[in-house]
């Protein structure tokens, strides 16, 4: 009798890197080196000297680094309620709670939110995390087509004929992370009124950059009852953490609810003090927002003729289409000193693999107008 002996620890794991190697898709961990069109740290807080000296106040007047426990445990610090009342506020929401990131935010709504009966739709291009919270969501999940406003309003139009009588939850990015574009709210917001659907706007790359004061795409008017709106910390703002604002019955159902939020160690009350510092920011460095705007303008003139889109957006993409040849051209800008890296699939949809060109105040037009040279050369 053959006795079949196991396989070796971690074969599977070497098969699946040696075939991701095969395809150009494997990722290793890389230093920070060049010109900055790489982070999401589009307003230069995250090195600011003002939120420097915010956090070593915070720390000379005892706010602690750590939480040591979860929010309902002994975790919940004066900084955390501090920022949620004065995010409420900044964003026009009735309440705010502190995650310790976007992908805890997202996730967590979204596996908590929607009960049984009810009908998630979501964009097709969705954030990572937003799936991996629908994944364990009781209601379940369909996509509409990208900023297709028809195809959401038709998916609950058929949801209802088959007897669908739950809450229908339309899920989008204001700002999408991969493309630069931005999502049509007003119209999504009138669907959501028409059929008593709750509407989640995942503001992470809006936040800080457009809107009324830094406040996002769906901060300009009043707000509705039926909105809810995640704002990460850790892009424009700078620091670390993400803000879900809406309905106070909202955040109490999470604090109740919310697995990821219940049994998750509270984020750093420092980092809270330091969140609280970038919002006032937001408020009183008003320029921040328009020499952004300036660098937008600059690299939609120089980088378009090179078959990057002007988005109108700080993220602009050039899709080259092959995994093997987006790597080539990225590693070859980096020797170059200019940071600029390849996005391959699955993080966007195949055949679309792509540079993602980041603006931010890390750089100047100078620096822009080197990536525009050096990218006609690299083309060529």
């Amino acid at each position: 009798m053959t006795v079949k002996l196991p396989a070796l620890p971690f074969a599977a794991h070497r098969r699946d890197l040696a075939a991701l190697e095969g395809r150009a898709r494997r990722r290793s961990l890389a230093p920070r080196a060049g010109d900055d069109f790489a982070s999401n740290d589009y307003l230069g807080l995250a090195g600011s000297a003002r939120l420097r000296t915010a956090v070593a106040d915070a720390l000379d007047r005892g706010v602690a680094i750590g939480a040591g426990g979860s929010r309902l445990l002994r975790g919940n610090d004066p900084e955390h309620e501090a920022l949620e009342a004065e995010a409420a506020a900044f964003f026009g929401a009735e309440s705010a709670l502190y995650f310790s990131s976007g992908f805890s935010a997202n996730a967590t709504l979204l596996a908590t939110l929607p009960q049984r009966g009810d009908l998630i739709v979501h964009d097709a291009l969705i954030h990572a995390s937003a799936h991996d919270g629908m994944a364990l969501a009781r209601a379940p999940s369909m996509a509409a087509g990208h900023n297709d406003v028809q195809g959401f309003a038709d998916a609950i139009a058929a949801w209802r004929a088959g007897s669908g009588t739950g809450t229908p939850w339309i899920v989008v990015e204001s700002l999408y992370s991969m493309d630069g574009d931005r999502a049509p709210l007003t119209a999504l917001a009138q669907v959501a009124d028409r059929h008593d659907a709750v509407l989640v706007v995942d503001e992470a790359h809006a936040t800080g950059v457009f809107g009324a004061g830094g406040r996002g795409l769906s901060g300009d008017g009043a707000r509705p009852a039926n909105l809810i709106t995640l704002h990460t910390c850790g892009k424009a703002l700078g620091c670390e953490g993400a803000l879900v604002c809406g309905p106070r019955v909202m955040t109490d159902f999470l604090v109740n609810r919310g697995r990821g939020f219940i049994f998750s160690t509270a984020p750093s009350p420092l980092m809270a003090a330091a969140v609280r510092e970038a919002l006032r920011m937001l408020t009183d460095e008003p320029e921040r927002r328009a020499a952004l705007a300036d660098r937008i303008a600059v690299a939609g003139r120089l980088l378009s003729p090179h078959g990057a889109p002007a988005t109108g957006s700080q993220i602009v993409p050039l899709i080259l289409g092959e995994d093997a040849r987006t790597m080539q051209v990225a590693s070859a800008l980096q020797a170059a000193g200019l940071d600029v890296r390849g996005i391959r699939p699955p993080t966007v949809p195949a055949g679309t693999a792509r540079l993602r060109i980041s603006l931010t105040l890390n750089v100047d037009t100078a620096a822009i107008e080197r990536l525009a040279a050096t990218l006609e050369d690299v083309l060529r």
